[in-house]
């Protein structure tokens, strides 16, 4: 799988700060010397923001990249720049949604657990209604129409020529949830089944007989990449969602 935007700008921080510190420059040294403050050019190592390529061709000429780095760092720094489908919708939508957006459109992998709901990428569209009905009280029938639509959009990924690997583990408290009457529930079980047989998804239910875990300290999405130094954990909280790329944090969750 090509890698996406923000991947290719994590990507290109990691590299551009592993450069200067094999080259044994400070980010005052290496900054003054190609003409950006430190502050910019720490931006660039953290993965915020945009970066202007002809400061990445400097950085890697000053830092006495091999050619094949130089290459790849440019076409890295050219890269970050596309936008994903979310960008041309009509409203904005929540910071923390658009990140999820952009990062799951350029996973290789999502391990998700669900103590509460079954993952949006397996969700009917009566069922995600149902589920936003009641978590968006105070929203209009559009507003909660729009936020079902990008959830039945997201799970187009599932339908490309190499889909990463879902693997989802679903607490049995979800499956016995009554979610929008019994016909709902009834065709969701059903939806949940058939996508269980595709060979790029993995459900398992975990009972209530197997007691006190690990994951009970709720619903998470661990976010993977081709390069497991880039992978992300997303934890949904109210108002919004909670992402950690930390090692100490990926390896708990993990």
């Amino acid at each position: 799988m090509t890698a996406g935007p923000t991947t290719r700008r994590r990507q290109l921080g990691v590299e551009l700060r592993r450069l200067r510190e094999r080259k044994g420059l400070t980010l005052e040294d290496a900054g003054s010397r190609v003409g950006i403050s430190k502050a910019t050019l720490s931006r660039y190592e953290t993965k915020e923001g945009s970066v202007k390529w002809p400061a990445v061709d400097a950085l890697c000429r000053e830092y006495e990249a091999s050619q094949d780095e130089h290459s790849w760092l440019i076409e890295l720094a050219k890269g970050s720049r596309i936008q994903g489908w979310w960008r041309s919708l009509a409203d904005p939508i929540p910071e923390s949604m658009s990140l999820m957006l952009t990062l799951e459109d350029e996973v290789t992998s999502e391990g998700h657990y669900a103590c509460m709901y079954v993952p949006g990428l397996l969700q009917t569209r009566a069922y995600a209604e149902a589920v936003h009905r009641a978590s968006e009280m105070r929203c209009t029938d559009g507003e909660i129409d729009r936020m079902v639509d990008i959830r039945m959009k997201r799970q187009e990924l599932l339908a490309r020529d190499n889909p990463p690997h879902i693997w989802a583990v679903i607490d049995e408290a979800v499956v016995r949830r009554m979610v929008g009457g019994r016909h709902v529930m009834r065709a969701q079980l059903q939806h949940l089944a058939t996508q269980a047989m595709e060979p790029h998804i993995t459900v398992q239910i975990l009972p209530f007989t197997a007691g006190a875990h690990a994951a009970a300290v709720g619903s998470f999405v661990i976010l993977g990449n081709s390069e497991p130094d880039l992978d992300v954990v997303y934890v949904d909280i109210i108002g919004g969602g909670l992402f950690m790329e930390k090692p100490q944090e990926l390896t708990r969750y993990k």
